[in-house]
């Protein structure tokens, strides 16, 4: 049949098939359903396919990179379905997916889905680069040894790494338990608030120097200001801005090398649609800045 009668079949940023191919696409889109430990409101189970809708209706030149990150090739895979007998079993599957696409050659961008997506992903990586760290953008501190009764909820996240003793930078942190709190303070982690980032002489510097040369990136989509990002779970007023996360990303792509990253939590029903183009243009920036960007001075 004459196929130029349909639509191509649904992919990241609708790219042409020749870039969407999985044998010789860079970077691979894992979108992950899952959502069974959220205790804000719920929706993020939606989110990756969100995400991948609304990358449709991007543009494929990246204005301020000045190139177009698909030409790298980006092939999206179909849903990894949940794993509804727990969490942690869920965080092996995610682990066990990502760890094949490594050892394929792959980058893996994840799409959630809720931010213990995370522990999986970046265990793989962990096992694979020996001096990796974690770049997080996020509101809440995730530092709960448990809650709700498990270890693996998604406000436990950044806890399961640390114990694992994976390096971490948090910045857009502005909720959080008076044990994470201390937590904080006791082991001098560096966790900078939106109002003691925005406070730094070198804002950009200060962050970057503390990352190692091989740098994963989380962002729970909560870290950017609901005036932004209205469809997360659980928003907190006083976010980051577009161009504060961007230039910090830019930042980190000029000095560091971005292995791989997640964009997470992303409730699409309890906010515009515009925030679903965000989350899209977001991952195909950070796609651009990866591995497409043209080198700057």
């Amino acid at each position: 049949m004459a196929q130029e009668r349909f639509f191509p079949r649904t992919t990241f940023a609708a790219i042409p098939e020749e870039y969407a191919r999985f044998e010789s696409a860079r970077a691979v889109i894992l979108p992950i359903p899952y959502g069974s430990t959220g205790s804000g409101r719920a929706g993020c189970r939606e989110g990756p396919r969100a995400i991948i809708d609304a990358s449709e209706e991007m543009e494929l030149y990246d204005i301020d990179l000045e190139c177009e990150p698909y030409r790298v090739g980006i092939h999206t895979l179909p849903e990894v379905v949940p794993h509804t007998g727990s969490a942690q079993a869920m965080v092996e599957r995610v682990e066990e997916i990502v760890g094949e696409l490594l050892d394929g050659g792959k980058f893996v961008v994840t799409l959630g889905g809720e931010h213990t997506l995370t522990v999986g992903a970046v265990r793989a990586y962990r096992q694979r680069i020996a001096n990796l760290s974690l770049l997080a953008l996020d509101a809440h501190a995730d530092l709960r040894q448990e809650y709700l009764d498990s270890p693996y909820n998604h406000a436990c996240v950044l806890r399961r790494l640390l114990d694992d003793g994976c390096p971490l930078v948090q910045v857009g942190l502005r909720s959080a338990t008076r044990e994470e709190h201390d937590l904080i303070r006791q082991r001098k982690l560096p966790f900078f608030s939106v109002s003691a980032y925005r406070a730094l002489v070198d804002g950009l510097g200060e962050v970057v120097s503390r990352l190692s040369e091989d740098v994963y990136i989380t962002i729970d989509l909560d870290a950017f200001d609901p005036s932004q990002m209205a469809a997360v779970g659980t928003p907190e007023p006083g976010g980051l801005l577009w161009d504060e996360v961007v230039g910090l990303l830019a930042a980190v792509a000029r000095e560091k090398r971005i292995v791989g990253f997640d964009v997470t939590e992303l409730s699409p029903r309890l906010g515009p649609f515009a925030n679903a183009q965000l989350a899209a243009k977001l991952a195909y920036r950070l796609i651009g800045l990866a591995l497409a960007a043209p080198a700057g001075p």
